[in-house]
């Protein structure tokens, strides 16, 4: 397998964290396969999390009605966005995977985190109307989260107080990563290292660096492909709608048809 260029987006305050380790097993198990890996260590480079006119070199085109999304393609096709998000875009251009590291704040991702999405996914470079979802821009990359819970997994059940993990991580993997088109790997959830005894937390970083072994050649989570949709309202095809009309789940854990969600959709690959 040809050397490969790993990026970790990552985002805890503390170098004693359980998020620090799982970021250092993961640098250090994918060094040795000769990968070549760059972390963002979002809170130390104090990276900005707010979307704001000062990401735009120079004047705005409509100072009156800054709208973020509008202006910042243009700065983007300008050579005109900001210097650190000018930085991490060239870092996710050379990237063929991307891994999020980060402790679960609210069901979501920290603020920071949340920011270098809504500040490094541009219009036009991350995505656009033409290019999104299974034809998205990055739909040759692969992207994951790693992430640790507040929360035993038993709370994260279809029968538990927090809901099914598979409906928490729908808006982030499908609208966030499936939408700019990566191929998304199954979710690494480290749950609630912070209630478990240290031989515990060991074992789950050992399941972690075993996993990291074979990381690179796993197969990604299925979504429903874009050619599945009319282009007009991006309404499923009749042909389509008919083909499940008698299966016992629904296709994604967002498209469910009305049906049961399919278990697990979100969490394992080939579901």
């Amino acid at each position: 397998m040809a050397a490969k260029k790993v990026l970790i987006v990552y985002a805890h305050q503390s170098a004693g964290s359980f998020s620090a380790a799982a970021k250092d097993a993961a640098v250090k198990a994918l060094t040795a396969q000769d990968c070549t890996v760059e972390v963002s260590d979002l809170y130390a480079m104090k990276f900005k999390a707010t979307a704001t006119a000062e990401d735009i070199t120079g004047e705005v085109k409509n100072a009156d009605h800054f709208r973020y999304a509008e202006e910042t393609k243009l700065a983007w096709e300008e050579g005109k966005l900001c210097a650190d998000i000018t930085e991490e875009q060239r870092k996710l251009t050379q990237a063929d995977l991307v891994i999020f590291q980060f402790p679960m704040y609210w069901f979501t991702v920290p603020a920071i985190m949340k920011g270098w999405i809504d500040r490094v996914l541009t219009l036009g470079y991350a995505y656009s109307q033409e290019k999104r979802y299974s034809q998205g821009v990055f739909k040759d990359k692969k992207a994951m989260l790693s992430f640790t819970t507040g929360s035993p997994e038993s709370m994260f059940s279809a029968n538990g107080i927090n809901g099914d993990m598979n409906v928490t991580l729908w808006p982030l993997q499908n609208g966030i990563l499936h939408y700019c088109g990566f191929q998304v790997l199954a979710p690494q959830i480290f749950w609630a290292p912070s209630y478990i005894p240290h031989e515990a937390r060991s074992t789950m970083l050992e399941g972690w660096c075993q996993r990291l072994q074979g990381l690179l050649g796993e197969k990604p989570l299925s979504f429903t492909p874009l050619d599945c949709f009319d282009e007009e309202g991006y309404q499923l095809k009749p042909e389509v709608c008919e083909k499940h009309a008698t299966k016992e789940y629904g296709l994604t854990v967002g498209i469910h048809l009305g049906k049961a969600l399919p278990p697990n959709s979100q969490m394992k690959a080939g579901v």
